[in-house]
């Protein structure tokens, strides 16, 4: 398939800026992907369609606030500090980027206040860069925390509020790690997973950190030259027993967003089961495709060409998935992060 495959007309009027208040009425589309038919549904509907034995796979990632602003030292200037991944923990080294890149060259630091500084040690690429923050620092995932900003997407045109700190996070967040939420979790409260769960279901983890790669575009039309980037994730034991036991069962293994589906599939047995692993991936997931650990998929409605989409359409069919987003469009469905959900059975 092509890259111009996948444009479709999104007019802004569909991008969702804040979620659904509580988390679990937001609007869902359940599509079966044998017939491309659709039922709306709100998203607390979907423990009807869960049945004893069937297992849920969530991701535990947590957002942090990537987004500092500091000053360059001696002059002043306003500089904002994305922060990307830790690359050296012994050392407080990070992969970040920077705006205005021009204005930062290596040797300079940049100060946040008192306590916190970085110092740039090399150039990645035109706005990245790698950085050393200050020794006596402390904790820098706790400094990010209580420095940073929620890194909503850049689609998302206001300006973020506190109440961003929570709503950008799933109520599953445990690990730090991720620039961008696993968006189709944050549709799930406590309440409506006991109520899941009440129905003889496991709920399982993975983990996978998601990087500013979600948001990157595809610039190659044709698909199999495309490079997405790597991604740190986790299959924990005692998840991929409870999946495969569930495979091996024939009842069903609901993956929540796309995050958590790359991960089970980067780590396939060639019996079709998943094993534990931890480790790297840049799979690319895109049509054909044949899924061996995903059976049904809960997801968001993804950007035009966006990896995300290709995804969505690998798994749901292609011409289904067309079909029904500009339907999605008519009956008012909201769009991308903070957008409304589908169920692909």
């Amino acid at each position: 398939m092509k890259l111009s495959d996948f444009k479709y007309n999104m007019p802004k009027t569909v991008i969702a800026k804040h979620p659904a208040e509580p988390r679990d009425i937001a609007k869902l589309m359940v599509m079966d992907k044998k017939t491309g038919d659709i039922e709306h549904k709100i998203f607390k509907d979907i423990v009807d369609y869960f049945s004893k034995g069937d297992v849920l796979v969530v991701n535990e990632t947590k957002v942090m606030q990537a987004r500092l602003y500091g000053k360059k030292e001696r002059t002043n200037a306003k500089i904002e500090v994305f922060v990307l991944r830790e690359l050296n923990r012994d050392e407080n080294i990070w992969d970040v980027i920077v705006d205005p890149a021009r204005k930062v060259r290596i040797g300079n630091r940049i100060y946040f206040n008192d306590k916190l500084w970085c110092e740039v040690i090399d150039n990645t690429t035109s706005r990245g860069r790698t950085v050393r923050f200050n020794e006596d620092a402390g904790d820098i995932y706790k400094a990010i925390e209580k420095l940073g900003q929620t890194p909503l997407p850049p689609y998302i045109k206001r300006d973020v509020v506190d109440k961003d700190r929570e709503d950008y996070q799933t109520i599953f967040a445990k690990y730090d790690g991720s620039v961008a939420a696993p968006t189709a979790g944050l549709h799930f409260t406590p309440d409506l997973i006991k109520e899941i769960k009440a129905k003889g279901v496991k709920v399982v983890t993975v983990l996978l950190h998601i990087g500013l790669g979600t948001f990157r575009p595809v610039e190659v039309e044709d698909l199999t030259k495309h490079k997405m980037d790597s991604e740190y994730f986790e299959i924990p034991d005692e998840s991929a027993k409870a999946i495969n036991k569930a495979l091996e069962t024939k009842k069903n293994v609901f993956v929540v967003g796309t995050s958590a589906t790359r991960a089970l599939e980067s780590s396939v047995t060639a019996e079709g089961f998943v094993k534990p692993n931890f480790g790297w991936t840049d799979k690319f997931i895109f049509p054909p495709y044949e899924f061996k650990i995903t059976k049904k998929l809960i997801t968001n409605f993804h950007q035009p060409e966006s990896t995300l989409l290709m995804l969505a359409a690998a798994f749901g069919g292609y011409d289904n998935i067309m079909k029904n987003y500009k339907k999605a469009m008519k009956e008012g469905y909201r769009f991308l992060s903070y957008g409304d959900a589908m169920l692909i059975i």
